[in-house]
């Protein structure tokens, strides 16, 4: 009877720590995902402005250019402005530069600035 208790027990005791485990497992992974983000957008918008900082334009080059990067940070829903976006270009060589700052908050146990800048010379 004493050994079915104590069984009964450790059966409890071993769903709590498999139910702590999973709760810890799914925080990580929630965490992973809301810092993984900001990252994945920065390297998916840098990789586009290279891309079209290269294409050759004809006319007003600075705001094609600043329309396509703007458009691109839209569609991956980087908090940007237009007026954020700079164009220069020079001897055939495209300069874009743009910086942003995204605010990251982890079920409120951790907040944080992360600061982005693009700086690309194609």
């Amino acid at each position: 009877m004493a050994q079915d208790q104590q069984n009964r027990e450790v059966d409890t005791l071993k769903k709590i720590v498999y139910f702590i485990l999973l709760g810890l497992f799914g925080f990580f992974v929630y965490a992973g995902f809301v810092i993984g983000m900001p990252y994945y957008k920065y390297q998916a918008l840098k990789s586009d402005v290279k891309d079209i900082a290269r294409i050759p334009y004809e006319g007003t080059l600075s705001e094609k250019i600043i329309n396509q990067v703007f458009e691109r940070a839209q569609e991956l829903k980087v908090p940007i402005e237009r007026k954020d976006i700079k164009v220069t270009s020079s001897d055939r060589i495209v300069t874009v530069k743009i910086a942003w700052a995204e605010n990251i908050d982890i079920l409120g146990v951790y907040q944080d600035t992360l600061r982005f800048v693009i700086n690309v010379k194609e």
